[in-house]
């Protein structure tokens, strides 16, 4: 365990590196390295870290269940409050029933082909059993970085498949079909009243600009600055207790938006509705005024919509698949999309809507048709 003098110095202390040797449970040789100032210090830091190898606990100590109880607590300040509720409902639903008490030092490929069929048996979709693999994948992942396991033992036995399954179709609206919806919609609302006018400018919103639920709901009026929409936070409503307003999905989310001339027709109206309303303030929710609106009364109005309209219907978020869809018709830059959605990586948005993009594949035949 030994204290080693370094280059520099701060307030005048000497620079000092603190290094303390140690096997792990796997029997590998590991090294903790710190800094410090002043021998003083450089000596404390020293037996601190002693300490705390000696209290580093042991893999064969560790269950699957005291695992998933630290991870939680050190993860839910790192991630948004909804990616960690549904990573902990998955986990307690479809990991800790079978593997609670299992030792980590015991999660061998037998155990974990066995944990498989046990969730094949469950009859789910395979985007579910993916979503499973992922958490579980994810929490071990943790295990690794705490040096309680040395490697994932999951990754030997890989994810879920299906020989005949096939990619997911993405569902949308084409443009014809978007103003047969928003026609009835707008006609709803004059019938029904002044609230109604919400969801009829909720599903304008989703198809004009691509956001995503959570994004609408939390939209303000302060979020309009002239023709510009800026998507800075999200609503989730599927959480215990009250509404929680966070920030976007990623930081890729927050972005700016150029709003449609149709929209903003559409905005204008509908913020002069409001501005009529006593209480009225410009921190208002764009749609549900000073409450957010409702998951179910939303699909429901979704389903009932397009049967008045005679057109298929189609979920909350492929809205947002029909703003994607229409722009890659359209040959619009997969990049520009991307944005617009708010992904985090192009590739999510290339694998999702790369086959729409038919003129691409026509213009580059007909480069290669000049060559005779």
């Amino acid at each position: 365990m030994p204290i080693y003098k370094a280059k520099g110095k701060k307030d005048g202390l000497q620079r000092y590196r603190v290094k303390v040797n140690y096997t792990d449970q796997h029997g590998e040789a590991r090294q903790i390295e710190r800094v410090a100032y002043g021998y003083d210090q450089a000596k404390a830091v020293e037996r601190t870290l002693v300490i705390e190898v000696k209290e580093m606990p042991q893999t064969a100590d560790i269950t699957v269940k005291e695992l998933y109880d630290r991870y939680v607590a050190a993860k839910k300040h790192e991630v948004r409050e909804t990616t960690m509720s549904k990573a902990k409902q998955i986990l307690n639903s479809h990991v800790l029933p079978y593997l609670e008490e299992k030792k980590l030092s015991k999660l061998n490929v037998q155990v974990l082909e066995d944990w498989k069929l046990k969730i094949e048996k469950k009859n789910l979709s395979l985007t579910m059993r993916k979503n499973i693999y992922t958490a579980f994948r994810t929490m071990l992942g943790y295990a690794i970085k705490m040096e309680y396991l040395s490697q994932n033992p999951l990754l030997k036995v890989g994810n879920f498949k299906d020989a005949y399954a096939t990619k997911e179709k993405v569902d949308f609206y084409t443009a014809d079909e978007f103003k047969k919806f928003k026609a009835i919609a707008f006609q709803e609302a004059a019938a029904h009243g002044f609230y109604e006018y919400n969801y009829a400018v909720f599903f304008s919103i989703a198809f004009y600009t691509g956001l995503r639920k959570g994004e609408i709901y939390a939209l303000k009026w302060t979020d309009i600055e002239g023709n510009i929409l800026h998507v800075c936070r999200s609503v989730a409503q599927q959480l215990k207790g009250d509404d929680r307003e966070t920030p976007p999905k990623n930081q890729s989310s927050i972005r700016d938006l150029q709003i449609p001339e149709p929209l903003a027709v559409i905005l204008k109206d509908h913020h002069a509705r409001y501005a009529s309303t006593n209480g009225f303030t410009d921190d208002w929710r764009i749609c549900g005024g000073p409450q957010v609106l409702r998951n179910t009364t939303v699909t429901n109005r979704n389903k009932a919509y397009a049967k008045l309209a005679g057109i298929k219907a189609i979920r909350l978020h492929d809205f947002r698949h029909s703003h994607a869809s229409l722009l890659a018709n359209e040959g619009i830059n997969i990049q520009e999309i991307a944005r617009r959605l708010g992904h985090s990586k192009i590739e999510i948005t290339w694998n999702t809507y790369s086959h729409l993009y038919p003129r691409e594949e026509e213009r580059a035949v007909s480069v290669l048709n000049k060559i005779k």
